[in-house]
C-alpha cells in the first residue's frame, strides 16, 4: 500500500502526539507512527505533574521555569477531567542542600561560605516568590507558611519538622494526556498507527519514502517532512533508521518510582530535599496510594526496559524516611516503575544538572526535511508542539497561526471547579457506580463519562470496570491488550488481580475489534 503525506511524526509519546495534534489542527495531512501502543514508554511514567520546575531556579533555566508555570494554567483549563491543582508541601529541614555543582551553590559558596552548602530558608522563599509570580497564574493560589506543629500536613511527618511552606502545581493523569492528544488529532483528520515501527526512510526531492512495519505487513508512505518524536530512540532513528550524521546527541536518564499503600490521609503532596542535594515528592496516588519519586542516575541504552532497581526503591524509601514518621518497608511497596527521560545531551556533569528544556533540530542535509526533538517536559508539550510547526513554517508556507491554548481535549468541555457536579450527575444517572468509581470515570472521561455508559454499563470486571468502558477503550482509544487498559488508558491494575485480568483478556482476545 502506497500513500502520501504531509507530515510523518515518528513517536506517539506526548510530543508526538502533541504535535500531531497541533499540525492536523492547521490543516495538514498528518501519520503518527508508534512502534508500541501510544504513550507506552517515557510518557506513562512521569511523576505525573504539570509543573514549574521549582529546582531549575537553582540552575538559572528561568525561561523554561517560566513557559513551564504559564503553561499550568493553560492546560487546566483544557483538560480539567485529567488535570486538576494540588498544593505541595515543603518542609524547611536543616539537612536540605543543594545539588553539588549548581549555579546558585557555587554563587553562595562565594560570597557565603558560611553556608556550607545549605539551602536556607530564605532563598527557599525567594524561589518560591519567582514561583508565584513568573506565570501569569491566575487560578492556581500562591504560597503560604504552615505551623506543622498545628497543621493537620505536618502529622505525618517528624516531630522535628516544625515549619513548612505550600505552594501550588498541577497533577496530571499522562498516559491519559497522550492518549486524548492523539483522539483530538485523529478527530481533526490525522492517522494514528498504534504498534506500527518504521524501519526505513529515504529521502530524495519530493520528500521522504518511509517503510513501516504494521503488525508484521509492511506499508509505504510518502511524506514530505518527518519529525522525529522517538524519545529514547531519537538518536536511533538518526543513525540508524534515517542514515543521518549529526553532532546532536541525546542523553538518556533514568527516573524510578516506587507506589506504597496510602501513607497520610489528606490530599495534598510532599516536597522533600535530601542531605544529598536531590529533591522527591511524595503524592496522593490512585486514592489509595502513595507514589514516591523519583531517581535520577544515566541509563545505558534506549533498548533495555527501564527497571526500579532495589538500590533505587532503597533509597526512595530512605529519603521519605528522612521526614515521615513511619518508615517504610520494603513490603509496603505494591509497585514500582520507571521511565527513561531522553534529554539534550549539553554536558552538563550529571544527571541531575542536564538541562530538561526541550531543543528541535531542523535537518536538511539529507535533501528532505526532518525536525529532530531533544528534551522536553510533559508540562510544556503544547508549546514544543507549537515551536515545532514554527520550525517547519518554511516546509509548509502559508501555515494558520497558533491554535491549541485554551481548545479543550476530548472530554474537557467543563469549568475547571466542575468536576464535582459531573460526578454527582453522574452517579445520579448510573446507580451502578459507587463514589470512587464515578470520581474516577470523571477524572478520566470529563463530559464523555455519560455518552460511554448511555446504553448501560454491561459486563462487571471488578473495581468498577464494566463492559461499556472496555468497548469505548477499543474502538476510540486504541486498546487492544490488558496492558493498554490495566496500565496506561486506566491505572487498575493497581487493584486487579491475576484472575480477573485473565478474565479481561479472554474478553479483549474475543472482541471483534481487537
Amino acid at each position: 500500500m502506497r500513500e502520501t503525506t504531509d507530515l510523518l511524526i515518528i513517536g506517539g509519546g506526548i510530543n508526538g502526539c502533541g504535535i500531531a495534534r497541533d499540525a492536523a489542527g492547521r490543516g495538514l495531512s498528518v501519520t503518527l507512527c508508534e512502534m508500541g501502543d501510544l504513550g507506552q514508554a517515557t510518557s506513562s511514567a512521569s511523576t505525573k505533574l504539570f509543573h514549574g520546575g521549582l529546582r531549575y531556579l537553582e540552575y538559572f533555566e528561568f525561561r523554561l521555569v517560566r513557559e513551564a508555570l504559564k503553561e499550568r494554567e493553560v492546560l487546566l483549563r483544557a483538560m480539567p477531567h485529567i488535570a486538576w491543582p494540588m498544593r505541595f508541601v515543603l518542609p524547611l529541614s536543616p539537612d536540605m542542600r543543594f545539588e553539588a555543582g549548581t549555579p546558585t551553590s557555587r554563587l553562595l559558596g562565594i560570597f557565603m561560605p558560611w553556608l556550607n552548602g545549605r539551602r536556607p530558608a530564605w532563598l527557599i522563599r525567594l524561589g518560591l516568590f519567582l514561583y508565584d509570580h513568573m506565570g501569569a497564574r491566575r487560578i492556581l493560589p500562591g504560597t503560604t507558611e504552615l505551623d506543622l506543629r498545628t497543621a493537620s500536613e505536618g502529622a505525618p511527618l517528624k516531630d522535628s519538622l516544625t515549619r513548612a511552606y505550600e505552594y501550588s502545581d498541577v497533577w496530571v493523569q499522562d498516559s491519559r494526556l497522550v492518549v486524548l492528544n492523539a483522539r483530538d488529532a485523529a478527530e481533526r483528520g490525522a492517522t494514528v498507527l498504534p504498534r506500527s515501527k518504521v524501519i526505513r526512510a529515504t529521502s530524495d526531492r519530493d520528500g521522504w519514502r518511509v517503510t513501516v512495519d504494521e503488525n508484521g505487513a509492511e506499508r509505504t508512505i510518502r511524506a514530505r517532512a518527518l519529525v522525529n518524536a522517538a524519545g529514547p530512540w531519537v538518536g536511533d532513528v538518526l543513525s540508524g533508521t534515517l542514515k543521518l550524521n549529526t553532532p546532536d546527541r541525546v542523553r538518556l536518564v533514568r527516573g524510578s518510582h516506587i507506589v506504597t499503600h496510602k501513607l497520610y490521609d489528606h490530599d495534598k503532596c510532599y516536597f522533600f530535599q535530601g542531605s544529598d542535594g536531590r529533591i522527591i515528592f511524595a503524592i496522593p496516588y490512585e486514592q489509595d496510594f502513595t507514589l514516591i519519586g523519583t531517581t535520577e542516575d544515566e541509563h545505558g541504552s534506549a533498548d533495555t526496559p527501564p527497571r526500579c532497581t532495589q538500590a533505587e526503591a532503597d533509597y526512595l524509601r530512605a529519603f521519605a524516611g528522612q521526614y515521615f514518621k513511619c518508615q517504610i518497608a520494603a513490603e509496603d511497596i505494591v509497585w514500582t516503575y520507571s521511565g527513561v527521560r531522553p534529554l539534550y545531551d549539553d554536558g552538563a556533569s550529571s544527571a541531575t544538572a542536564a538541562t530538561r528544556d526541550y531543543v528541535l533540530k531542523l535537518d536538511q542535509s539529507a535533501g528532505a526535511p526532518v525536525l529532530n526533538v531533544f528534551g522536553g517536559k510533559i508540562t510544556t508539550y503544547r508549546r514544543l508542539a507549537e515551536t515545532a510547526l514554527a520550525k517547519l513554517a518554511p516546509v509548509f508556507p502559508n501555515l494558520p497561526g497558533d491554535w491549541t491554548a485554551g481548545v479543550a481535549l476530548p472530554g474537557g468541555d467543563f469549568p475547571v471547579e466542575g468536576a464535582a457536579d459531573l460526578v454527582a450527575g453522574f452517579r445520579a444517572a448510573q446507580p451502578w457506580a459507587d463514589a470512587a468509581t464515578a470520581t474516577r470515570l470523571i477524572r478520566a472521561y470529563g463530559t464523555e463519562a455519560m455518552t460511554i455508559f448511555q446504553s448501560g454499563p454491561g459486563q462487571d470486571f471488578g473495581h468498577g470496570l464494566r463492559a461499556a468502558e472496555v468497548d469505548w477503550l477499543i474502538a476510540k482509544e486504541w486498546v487492544r491488550d490488558t496492558d493498554d487498559l490495566l496500565w496506561r488508558r486506566t491505572r487498575l491494575g493497581l487493584h486487579f488481580s491475576d484472575e480477573e485480568t485473565a478474565r479481561l483478556a479472554s474478553y479483549l482476545e474475543a472482541h471483534p475489534d481487537t
